[in-house]
C-alpha cells in the first residue's frame, strides 16, 4: 500500500488503461522505452523514433517542412470556420465576403486564411529549394522528392481554386486568364500540341467543349458552375488528396532514415600530381 501511495501522478497515469490503450507502454524513461512508445502509438507511429542532430538544427532545415504543415493545419481550421458563413453562389459569394470582414464575429479568420495561403505557397517553394540545395532529393530519397513535387503542385492548385471564391473582378479575370492558358495544355487543351492527334477520322476527341478548360470551368465561360466546381475542389477534393500525399511524405521520411544530413566530403581524396 505504501508503494502505491508513493507513486507519482505520471507513474499512475502510465499504469492506467487509457494510457495503455493509446501509448501501449508504461512511462518511457530510457531511450529504448521512448522508441517503443513512439512505434507503438497510433498517434506517434508516423514520427521517427530517433532524430539525427542535424535534423533539428534550424540553420540546416530552416523548419520549412514543419512550417508548411503548420500552415496547412491553420488553413484547414480557418477554412472550416469560413464554410459556416460562405455560400458558393453568384448571388451571395461577394456579399458573404464583405459580411465576413464587417459583420461576422471573428471575421478576421478570413484574413488569417488568406495570409496563411500566401505564406504556404512561399514556404513550400523555399522548402523545395532547401531540399534541392542540400541534395536531399538524391537516392534513396528520390521517391519522396517526387511526392514533394506533387504536394507543391497541389499547393498551387489550392491557391488557384481559392482565388475565385471572393467572386470579385480580380478573381474572375485572374481565373479567366489562367483557364485560357489551360487551352494550350499538351494533349488536354484544344489549342495545345498533340490535340490534333487525338482524333478518330474527322471526329476530334479534344475540342472546345471537351478539353481541360471546359472541364475546369464547367462551361465555356467563368460562371456559377465554375464557382461551385472551384469551391468543391478547394474545400474537399484537393485537401483530401493532399492529406494522403502528406501522410506518404512523412512516412517516407521516416523510412528513409529521417531528414538527410549535409553532404560529407571526408571520404573524398584530392588527386595527386601523378594522377593529374
Amino acid at each position: 500500500m505504501a508503494e502505491k501511495e508513493n507513486k507519482s501522478i505520471l507513474e499512475k497515469m502510465g499504469e492506467s488503461q487509457v494510457w495503455k490503450s493509446i501509448i501501449r507502454s508504461g512511462v518511457p524513461r530510457t531511450r529504448r522505452q521512448r522508441m517503443h512508445a513512439i512505434l507503438g502509438s497510433v498517434f506517434l507511429h508516423l514520427h521517427p523514433a530517433r532524430l539525427p542532430k542535424h535534423a533539428v538544427k534550424v540553420g540546416y532545415t530552416w523548419c520549412m517542412g514543419g512550417l508548411s504543415f503548420f500552415l496547412f493545419v491553420n488553413l484547414t481550421i480557418t477554412g472550416i470556420l469560413l464554410m459556416f458563413y460562405y455560400r458558393p453562389s453568384v448571388e451571395y459569394a461577394f456579399t458573404d465576403i464583405i459580411d465576413l470582414a464587417e459583420q461576422v464575429p471573428l471575421g478576421i479568420m478570413r484574413e488569417l486564411h488568406r495570409w496563411a495561403a500566401h505564406s504556404m505557397v512561399l514556404i513550400v517553394w523555399l522548402h523545395m529549394v532547401r531540399v534541392f540545395m542540400t541534395g536531399s532529393y538524391k537516392p534513396p530519397r528520390e521517391f519522396n522528392w517526387g511526392v514533394g513535387v506533387i504536394l507543391m503542385t497541389l499547393t498551387m492548385l489550392l491557391s488557384f481554386t481559392g482565388y475565385l471564391l471572393p467572386w470579385d473582378q480580380l478573381a474572375i479575370w485572374a481565373v479567366t486568364v489562367g483557364s485560357n492558358m489551360a487551352r494550350a495544355t499538351q494533349f488536354l487543351g484544344n489549342e495545345g500540341p498533340g490535340a490534333a492527334l487525338l482524333a478518330i477520322g474527322d471526329i476530334n476527341l479534344v475540342h472546345v467543349g471537351s478539353d481541360v478548360r471546359f472541364a475546369l470551368l464547367g462551361g465555356r465561360f467563368v460562371g456559377e458552375a465554375t464557382l461551385l466546381r472551384f469551391y468543391v475542389l478547394h474545400c474537399i477534393a484537393i485537401p483530401f488528396v493532399a492529406m494522403i500525399f502528406m501522410a506518404v511524405h512523412f512516412w517516407r521520411i521516416r523510412k528513409d532514415g529521417g531528414i538527410s544530413g549535409p553532404v560529407s566530403y571526408t571520404h573524398l581524396t584530392l588527386p595527386t600530381n601523378r594522377e593529374v
